[in-house]
């Protein structure tokens, strides 16, 4: 039981990291090289697609595994000190304060995909031609 406490302590976290980052992204002082990793990481970690799937063993888990902490971390080491010290202490103060607006990164993430998806028709469609 102590892997799965320690996996349900390290999800909380990530999801407290994640709205950090959202405070971190709207904050000013945030260079424009951060905000497109930040934008990365929360929006794969919002994503009902993954680059992997999850049905696949091990695998499918593995990208969540790797690329949110990796991409957290990369966010971090971007920005300021202050910035993040003052965004964590946003998220802390009140569940009313919340880095995350579903809305506009769901529909971030939906445009994402389109625009994949859009890229990837025109690349076959206009290729043979």
């Amino acid at each position: 039981m102590a892997l799965i406490d320690r996996l349900k302590q390290t999800a909380k976290r990530l999801k407290t990291e994640i709205n950090v980052l959202g405070v971190v992204y709207r904050d000013p002082r945030t260079p424009w090289y951060a905000k497109a990793v930040i934008v990365f990481v929360i929006a794969h970690s919002l994503s009902p697609i993954d680059l992997i799937p999850d049905f696949i063993p091990v695998l499918g888990y593995l990208d969540d595994l790797i690329l949110i902490p990796l991409g957290v971390a990369l966010a971090i080491k971007l920005v300021p000190i202050e910035v993040f010290a003052e965004a964590r202490e946003k998220v802390a103060s009140g569940p009313e304060i919340t880095g995350i607006s579903g809305w506009w990164f769901g529909a971030l993430v939906i445009l994402f995909w389109v625009v994949v998806a859009g890229g990837l028709v025109w690349y076959f469609w206009f290729k043979g031609k």
